[in-house]
């Protein structure tokens, strides 16, 4: 019994560890991916001299997922006005993707991370093949902020507020 609770102190620390080095500071490597139309895109060409908005969510077309991207969509002026360009990430394929992008006319580019690539750098918690909903915002290839539970309806809000603040 007492082997038992070591274990199982040591696993629930090593687990905690693993999705807690990606904090505020934190350098995100340039990776790449493939949109939802099917070309590559490398993180950290999407908007040099300003700041990216890497969103990551369960599943396309879901409730949840879809009242987050809507957030972002109608409020995406006011974003890219405040010098943010918006990726939204999930492990779906680039014909899901696409789909849900037509579907809800969303005008940033989703990320159809089916290897978890962009999941794994940013240690973002991959359960069942979906992505836990969280957010990020970079600037200089840092992480100036963060939510790790990120909103739905309020995502936009959420960013607007961060930077008006700022």
């Amino acid at each position: 019994m007492k082997n038992l609770a070591l274990f199982l102190s040591i696993a629930l620390i090593s687990i905690s560890q693993s999705f807690a080095e990606v904090n505020l500071g934190s350098s995100i490597s340039n990776i790449s991916g493939i949109t939802d139309q099917g070309a590559k895109i490398n993180l950290h060409e999407v908007n040099p001299k300003g700041k990216t908005l890497v969103y990551f969510y369960p599943k396309a077309d879901t409730p949840g997922c879809t009242a987050q991207a809507c957030s972002l969509r109608d409020q995406y002026a006011k974003i890219e006005k405040l010098g943010v360009k918006v990726l939204g990430v999930s492990t779906d394929s680039v014909k899901d993707q696409k789909a849900f992008k037509v579907k809800h006319r969303l005008p940033f580019t989703l990320i159809a991370d089916t290897e978890e690539v962009w999941a794994k750098s940013f240690e973002v918690p991959v359960t069942m093949g979906f992505s836990k909903r969280q957010a990020f915002l970079i600037e200089n290839n840092k992480i100036i902020w963060l939510d790790r539970t990120a909103s739905t309806d309020k995502q936009a809000d959420d960013i607007i507020e961060f930077l008006n603040k700022k």
